[in-house]
């Protein structure tokens, strides 16, 4: 957990809400630089961001697995911070999806469930591969890259954007990073395009 995750807070939806709604898989989740800049852009209300109890599971357990040292007890609290800071953002009641549908990976068949359940555009993945479009397409699902995620809100909205990059940064205290740096980390979680963007701004960010 980074020292930007423990300051997230509670937002509400304004009226103009956008309905745009992007699932978090749990490999987006499990780095925790990556996982704070999604959490800030959650807060932008530029979309909804939803995810699942049992994508929350899967990114802590695969943690708790590759990296003994961590606690358990702070990564949940860690995900209680997140569903607090998000209005409704808890997929329920897609169980029953699980079984009649068909992906390479038959372990990723709770998110597919979810995002039907949960009337998402977008599954925000790096494991591209794991949800076909011929699969998706057939309902009305798209599943991105972080990368290009993240991209496609800077062209829409870069001010917000470039805010909720600032306001992640400035909360790295142990050790502080300049906007150059804060880049170098997010470059090395595969956010090329991101990263592209982010530094025609630098002095914003």
């Amino acid at each position: 957990m980074t020292n930007s995750s423990p300051r997230l807070k509670k937002r509400t939806w304004a009226i103009d809400v956008a309905t745009f709604t992007a699932l978090y898989d749990a490999c987006v989740l499990y780095p925790a630089p990556l996982r704070d800049l999604l959490m800030e852009l959650a807060g932008t209300e530029l979309f909804r961001a939803r995810w699942t109890e049992e994508i929350h599971r899967e990114w802590i357990e695969n943690l708790l697995v590759n990296e003994p040292r961590r606690e358990r007890a702070k990564l949940e609290r860690t995900r209680d911070r997140m569903n607090a800071a998000v209005l409704d953002c808890l997929i329920k009641g897609y169980e029953d999806l699980i079984a009649a549908l068909t992906l390479p990976d038959p372990d990723d068949r709770h998110v597919l469930a979810a995002a039907i359940q949960g009337r998402v555009d977008v599954i925000v993945t790096y494991n591209l591969k794991h949800f076909p479009r011929a699969v998706l397409s057939g309902y009305g699902i798209e599943a991105q890259h972080p990368d290009e995620f993240v991209s496609n809100l800077i062209s829409l909205h870069p001010e917000v954007v470039y805010t909720a990059v600032k306001e992640q940064r400035a909360r790295l205290k142990n050790p502080p990073k300049s906007a150059a740096d804060f880049l170098v980390t997010l470059e090395k979680h595969s956010l090329a395009q991101t990263v592209a963007h982010l530094h025609k701004a630098l002095e914003l960010i």
